[in-house]
């Protein structure tokens, strides 16, 4: 069995590389009052800047045998912003984002997007769906940008319990109906670390026919009594078949005792290698996502501290082999 690792939008270890850098709305208005030309050259600036980072950040994953990034969602800043309605930012950023699909697909990366915890399918509120849907469609459209075929997914969360988690479930399917197909065949859902479960949330990937990320941290800080990995993690599997991609998981640890769900700069070993030893009994191979404060330097260290464990062989920077 292959482990592959990835990390979370930025490289503790390249310069002056942020993928993400912003504008905020109030900076755009202000400039917009004095010039409305000069407000959207900060905007298109900024995205250039954004996008050249971005394959900075790419060329460093190929060089370092790292074959599983995620971007930020926030490389084209005020996007989908109504004062930017106007803005044809896919026409003007077209061959920088040709360029980032070119050299993803030359080099065999997998990227995905982690739309904002605001995109709630399931939201009770016409207006909040219509917005969660209106974003999707615009990581969807970048994918789309960098032709990138339906194997680039979006990874969300089942959304808001609202008080009542069964009423809730049962309103993500009906919302799903009303979801384009272009977008539907990009999602992934992960199980969240207050409100829907591993359980609950491939009760809806089962029924869907969607995959499932499963979160590790998420499930310890948020689970049924009678939880059974034995149960969950075949289930969890299943979801991939048929996708053309390994099953894949997210890993962090918490920042300590008392702050359990926040993340740590760092995963600790213990937190995974359970796991690794079950997923070994089937036959895949897996994506681990390394989600902590520390990023590619987590990464890192995770595989060097994980080949010093029984059973388990580094085949490269960013991949372990359990035999």
């Amino acid at each position: 069995m292959l482990v592959y690792f990835g990390f979370v939008a930025i490289s503790m270890t390249l310069e002056h590389a942020s993928p993400s850098k912003a504008v905020t709305h109030k900076t755009y208005r202000k400039l917009y009052e004095s010039s409305p030309d000069t407000a959207l050259e900060k905007v298109r600036q900024i995205a250039r800047e954004n996008l050249t980072n971005c394959l900075r950040l790419l060329h460093y994953c190929a060089a370092n045998h790292v074959r599983l990034y995620r971007f930020s969602s926030k490389i084209i800043p005020l996007a989908t912003h109504p004062d930017l309605v106007h803005w044809g930012y896919l026409r003007e950023l077209k061959q920088p984002l040709a360029e980032l699909g070119r050299f993803i697909r030359k080099n065999g990366i997998r990227v995905s997007f982690h739309p904002d915890h605001y995109t709630l399918i399931n939201s009770p509120r016409e207006e909040v769906f219509t917005a969660s849907v209106t974003d999707l469609a615009h990581h969807c459209l970048i994918f789309n940008a960098m032709g990138l075929d339906d194997y680039a997914k979006l990874i969300i969360h089942v959304g808001g319990g609202y008080n009542d988690k069964e009423s809730s479930l049962e309103r993500f399917l009906e919302n799903w109906a009303r979801i384009p197909n272009g977008i539907a065949k990009r999602l992934t859902l992960e199980n969240d670390d207050k409100t829907f479960t591993a359980r609950e949330t491939l009760y809806l990937c089962e029924k869907l026919q969607i995959p499932f990320v499963f979160d590790v941290h998420h499930h310890t800080c948020n689970h049924e009594e009678d939880s059974d990995l034995e149960d969950i993690l075949p289930r969890f599997i299943r979801t991939w078949e048929n996708t053309g991609l390994r099953p894949k998981l997210h890993i962090s640890s918490p920042r300590s005792e008392t702050d359990f769900r926040s993340h740590h700069d760092f995963i600790n070993p213990d937190d995974i290698y359970p796991i690794l030893k079950i997923l070994k009994e089937y036959p895949s191979d897996f994506d681990v996502m390394v989600e902590a404060k520390q990023k590619d330097l987590a990464m890192f260290r995770l595989v060097k501290e994980l080949g010093r464990l029984p059973g388990i062989d580094i085949v490269n920077s960013a991949c372990i082999s359990i035999p």
